[in-house]
C-alpha cells in the first residue's frame, strides 16, 4: 500500500510540509509507504482547456513539457493521495490549482482513475482561507469519486514562519487524526 503526496509550497521543507509528514508518520506507523514530491518549486503548467484528454481517454495531458503526466501516473498506482497547499490570499497556489485542474479532467477523461482512491487535503494557513483552499482541493477528489476520511476539525494547521505550525497543538493534532483516519480507511479498502 502507498500513498502519493504533494507539497505545493514553494518552501520544501516549511509548513505544508510539516503538515503533511504529520499524516505520513501515522501512514507509516501503519506500513503504509509514502512518497512526497515538492511541486512548488517546480514547473506545473495550467490546464488550457484544449479538451485533448476528452479525446485521447487515456488518463494523462497532452501538455508534456512538465512532470504533471509523471505525477498523474504516480497517483493512479498509489492507493491514496494528500494534497498539501500554503494559502495565498484564502487561495491554493497556483500549481496546486494546475495540478488540481489537469489530474481531475485527464483522471475523468481516462475513466476516472483515482475512483475510490483515499485522498486529503491539507493546509497551512497563517490566519484565514484554509477552508477555502481546502474545498479547491476536495472538489476535484469528490468529482473523480475519490474517498476523503476525515478528523475531528479542518485539515489545516497555523503557521507563517517555516516550522511555525509545530507549535499549533490543535492543528496538529488534527492532522495525526486525520493520518490514522486515512491508514485506518486505507487498509480497510484494500483488505
Amino acid at each position: 500500500m502507498k500513498v502519493i503526496g504533494f507539497n505545493g509550497s514553494p518552501h520544501k521543507k516549511g509548513n505544508t510540509f510539516l503538515a503533511i509528514r504529520q499524516v505520513f508518520g501515522q501512514l507509516e506507523a501503519q506500513g503504509i509507504e509514502t512518497e512526497m514530491i515538492s511541486i512548488g518549486s517546480e514547473e506545473v503548467r495550467p490546464c488550457d482547456g484544449c479538451g485533448e484528454c476528452k479525446e485521447t481517454r487515456d488518463g494523462f495531458c497532452i501538455i508534456d513539457d512538465d512532470d504533471v503526466n509523471i505525477y498523474m501516473k504516480k497517483a493512479y498506482d498509489a492507493d491514496g493521495m494528500v494534497i498539501g497547499t500554503p494559502v495565498y490570499f484564502g487561495s491554493v497556489t497556483p500549481k496546486v490549482k494546475a495540478l488540481v485542474d489537469r489530474m481531475g479532467y485527464c483522471s475523468r477523461a481516462g475513466g476516472y482513475l483515482l475512483k475510490r482512491k483515499v485522498c486529503v487535503a491539507v493546509a497551512a494557513v497563517r490566519r484565514q482561507g484554509a477552508v477555502d483552499a481546502l474545498n479547491q482541493i476536495n472538489n476535484m477528489f469528490m468529482l473523480n469519486q475519490c474517498v476523503l476520511p476525515s478528523s475531528v476539525y479542518w485539515n489545516f494547521g497555523i503557521g507563517r514562519i517555516p516550522g511555525e505550525i509545530k507549535n499549533d497543538v490543535e492543528g496538529m493534532e488534527t492532522l495525526k487524526i486525520l493520518g490514522e483516519n486515512m491508514a485506518w480507511l486505507i487498509k480497510k479498502i484494500n483488505g
